[in-house]
């Protein structure tokens, strides 16, 4: 699979440094005074600072959750998963939607939590047992 690469807006890049590489454990890429590359679990990901603000209020109901859009995230490995929502908790992050089984018992099943950076961008991480559910219909 190709890395995907995604610009996304941030209002503070030092707090997004500290955050992406030490919350999330992400790596450093090229960088300037403006935006910040990070290797986001193999996919490239570049903060762009802005002025004004991210936070979004739009949701879709998703199995009775209010999801938050936009947002974004990675498919992680099901023990990966469980430890990344172990250092959010220990980082005192506050979860949107905090780590759960969702569609528990049908095609899709799937771990996911959302939280939001410190621009308040909204990220969805999952994990499911079985890969090969990630688009199951």
């Amino acid at each position: 699979m190709q890395p995907f690469h995604l610009a996304f807006p941030v209002t503070d890049l030092e707090a997004t440094r500290a955050f992406y590489v030490d919350v999330l454990g992400c790596g450093l890429g090229r960088e300037s005074d403006r935006w910040i590359d990070f290797d986001f679990f193999g996919h490239q990901i570049s903060a762009h600072l802005i002025e004004g603000d991210t936070k979004t209020i739009a949701t879709n109901a998703v199995d009775s959750k209010n999801v938050p859009i936009p947002h974004f995230g990675i498919i992680l490995e099901w023990d990966r998963f469980h430890t990344l929502a172990d250092r959010i908790k220990a980082h005192h992050i506050p979860f949107i939607i905090e780590p759960y089984i969702r569609f528990q018992g049908e095609v899709g099943e799937q771990a996911t939590m959302f939280f939001k950076d410190p621009s308040g961008n909204n990220l969805e991480f999952k994990a499911f047992k079985e890969l090969s559910m990630v688009f199951a219909k």
